[in-house]
């Protein structure tokens, strides 16, 4: 069976701290995510620029956050979320494998919360699979309107025999959004849970990859001083077997 490793990491803009002790992690990150050795990594909360930090930071690097992240070799593909003062941020993906296209939808549903997910085609080795980056809301009620119109979008956009990867930050406190999944028939990876925020002592799992059409392999998370000190989440990262040839 050909796996693919997946990853997905909510990155905190690059920056941790307040004030004036905010540090710069996006260096950092870069090397984290090259430790990650995914065949695909999900990124939310990702920069493409801020005047702000950009003035403030002496080592904020020229390249947009996705393009400055991706170990060599790797596609960068990035879409906006939020526009801010300063600024724009939103999800990523990076990829080992060909992207053939990538498109993005506002799933903002308040004027407090600017949120979006970018779809992607990617061929990993022979197979075409499907993969969504989300970063849903923080308002309960949001996020059951969000993950109905997740699951519009996928019918709509993605076949229904389509292999399909749905990985991000939930930011679901309970198990609500992956039962809402499952309807849909996305499943997460049953058994233990894997706590991945905050970074610093887990308590919860918001971030979850879940999967159509590909077989669970594993799942785990990383711990360690390195990676609670680089973002308020870990990352989480999950192998799945690919469909046989047809």
């Amino acid at each position: 069976m050909t796996t693919v490793r997946v990853a997905t990491y909510n990155i905190h803009k690059g920056v941790q701290g307040v004030g004036p002790r905010r540090r710069l992690e996006i260096h950092n990150l870069g090397h984290a995510v090259e430790q990650l050795d995914a065949d695909i990594v999900c990124l939310q909360e990702v920069r493409k620029h801020n005047r702000g930090e950009e003035l403030h930071f002496t080592r904020w690097p020229e390249l947009p956050q996705a393009d400055f992240l991706a170990p060599e070799g790797y596609e960068a593909v990035y879409r906006t979320n939020a526009y801010t003062r300063h600024g724009e941020h939103g999800n990523a993906l990076l990829s080992r494998w060909p992207v053939l296209s990538h498109q993005h939808e506002d799933m903002s549903d308040h004027r407090f919360e600017q949120r979006g997910l970018l779809h992607a085609e990617v061929m990993l080795h022979d197979c075409m699979v499907h993969v969504v980056v989300v970063h849903l809301g923080l308002i309960k009620a949001s996020r059951v309107r969000q993950v109905a119109q997740l699951g519009s979008f996928v019918e709509r956009e993605v076949p229904a025999g389509a292999p399909l990867l749905v990985a991000g930050d939930f930011n679901d406190w309970g198990s609500s959004v992956r039962q809402a999944m499952a309807d849909f028939g996305l499943l997460a990876f049953d058994g233990q849970r894997h706590p991945t925020f905050p970074a610093r002592m887990p308590l919860a799992q918001l971030d979850y990859v879940f999967a159509r059409g590909l077989t669970p392999v594993g799942v785990q998370v990383p711990r360690g001083r390195a990676w609670w000190r680089m973002s308020d989440h870990l990352p989480l990262i999950a192998e799945f077997g690919l469909p046989e040839p047809t």
